[in-house]
């Protein structure tokens, strides 16, 4: 039976161009167990999981003539080998490696006449670890009807949960144009709702055309003139490619500088990520004087009546907070960054972190892929970065027997974002993911380094506030608020 998209969920195919895909994905890396982590085996597991999120066999078919919305359909030539890929390093693959392979295939749109996503099985790396690349469309995993596949890979230990009962999967009839035209017919006249959806989708395209070919005049206007569009060392026109920077840190760090000054360890987060962009920017001589801060938009879950709930509990909704990236002392970036996040806890609709990484499966990768929904339909110059920062369960997790070592998030740009910063604490690590364009931020390893470094300045404050506090004095700490933060 076919489901017609709704037309919120529509605008993320619209709105998508080859210079900004509209996907999402994760770096997973393993440790392969005794019997090893190979394509077979991953292939077995899809197999076995893929059922409980029956849109993975699905594709995208539109209405002749834009009679309703497009529906989703079972791909009766379903082919999960094309979805699984296989792919090597040259061994011993480094890191490094491992992201230009990466950049390359984020840089990819997904192919629309196929289910939309892929998964990449890569081999080769040091110590005989093997990394993951999940890539998914927004447009699939929303949070409410489906989540995100690689929340459904992962068991609590080394051996395999199976499913409760085998699924023999056979798809619907095949679909043709006088079957859609039928249904778009039937759906119009029996639910009002669809002809309603329909009218929204073609105003909002109509607004879309016209918003464009507004913007494409003012850059005529502006050639002719002389002048350039503005371009910020965070913004501009993007390229159809990008840079991917990752980044592991220790959890204890960022409670230790949580116990010596107070706040979360979701504000000492965004604490470094401010002092990562104030010494990234200073290294490229840009001035501070006339940038105080960086508006960033954090999506963080919430209890709203007003929103749409997810599957996994909580809406989430957009946080808007100034990042002071021109304050030199960390401290204080810290504190300000913890007034924001402050207000937002004592209006008592957040949702605690502890409860976000309790959840089943590995509930981040479906919280990054909501987050990026709600800043791709908020207003494009309300922020300027997008930050998602999920907290996940603190034990270890597996894959087909192997332990899951390592969660980057890679999150997807947004037209003239040319960064996006992604964030996942698990199993006593919080691990980073940038996401840049590779023409606009050519430096984007040294923003990388410089997060480390800004995390090192706030511990050694801490150290020293530790040092100089009276003998069985701690500073307050908060609850840590909702999370994707």
């Amino acid at each position: 039976m076919s489901e017609r998209l709704r037309s919120r969920d529509l605008v993320f195919l619209t709105e998508e161009t080859p210079s900004a895909p509209r996907h999402n994905a994760t770096i997973e890396i393993f440790a392969p167990g005794p019997e090893g982590f190979s394509h077979d085996r991953l292939l077995e597991l899809v197999e076995d999981r893929i059922a409980f999120v029956p849109r993975y066999r699905q594709r995208v078919i539109s209405v002749p003539g834009g009679l309703a919305n497009p529906v989703w359909v079972d791909d009766v030539d379903f082919d999960l080998g094309y979805h699984v890929r296989r792919s090597a390093l040259p061994r011993p693959g480094s890191l490094d490696q491992l992201r230009e392979l990466v950049a390359r295939i984020v840089s990819r749109p997904l192919d629309r006449q196929r289910p939309l996503w892929e998964i990449y099985v890569v081999e080769g790396l040091a110590d005989g670890q093997v990394a993951l690349l999940y890539k998914t469309h927004q447009v699939l995993v929303d949070g409410l009807e489906t989540v995100d596949l690689g929340q459904m890979l992962l068991d609590t230990g080394p051996e395999r949960a199976i499913a409760p009962e085998d699924q023999v999967w056979r798809p619907g009839r095949p679909t043709t144009p006088a079957s859609l035209l039928l249904g778009a017919v039937r759906d119009t006249l029996g639910h009002p709702t669809t002809a309603f959806d329909t009218a929204r989708a073609t105003a909002g395209g109509a607004l879309r055309t016209a918003q464009g070919a507004r913007q494409g005049v003012a850059r005529v206007v502006n050639a002719i003139a002389g002048r350039q569009v503005e371009v910020t060392p965070i913004s501009g026109p993007l390229s159809f490619q990008r840079r991917i920077v990752v980044a592991a840190t220790p959890l204890a760090s960022y409670r230790t500088v949580r116990a010596a000054h107070g706040g979360t360890v979701n504000d000492v987060i965004l604490a470094t990520v401010t002092g990562g962009l104030r010494s990234w920017l200073m290294t490229r001589g840009q001035s501070l004087g006339g940038l105080r801060h960086i508006r960033a938009l954090v999506p963080v879950s919430v209890f709203d009546d007003d929103l749409t709930p997810t599957s996994l509990g909580s809406p989430v909704g957009a946080h808007y907070v100034d990042l002071p990236v021109a304050e030199p002392s960390p401290v204080v970036r810290l504190h300000q960054v913890s007034y924001s996040f402050q207000a937002h806890t004592e209006t008592g609709r957040a949702v605690g972190a502890d409860r976000l990484a309790a959840i089943a499966g590995f509930a981040p990768t479906t919280f990054h892929a909501v987050g990026a929904r709600v800043a791709a339909s908020a207003p494009r110059n309300a922020f300027q970065l997008t930050i998602t920062n999920v907290p996940g369960p603190q034990s270890s997790l597996f894959a087909a027997g192997a332990q899951m070592v390592a969660s980057y998030p890679v999150p997807s740009l947004l037209p003239g974002h040319a960064l996006a910063i992604g964030v996942t604490s698990y199993d006593g690590q919080v691990f980073y993911g940038l996401t840049a364009d590779r023409d606009l931020v050519p430096d984007a390893d040294v923003f990388g380094q410089c997060l480390v470094e800004a995390l090192e300045e706030l511990l050694d404050t801490a150290i020293g506030a530790r040092a100089r506090a009276p003998r069985g004095k701690k500073r307050p700490a908060r609850a840590e608020p909702s999370r994707p933060r």
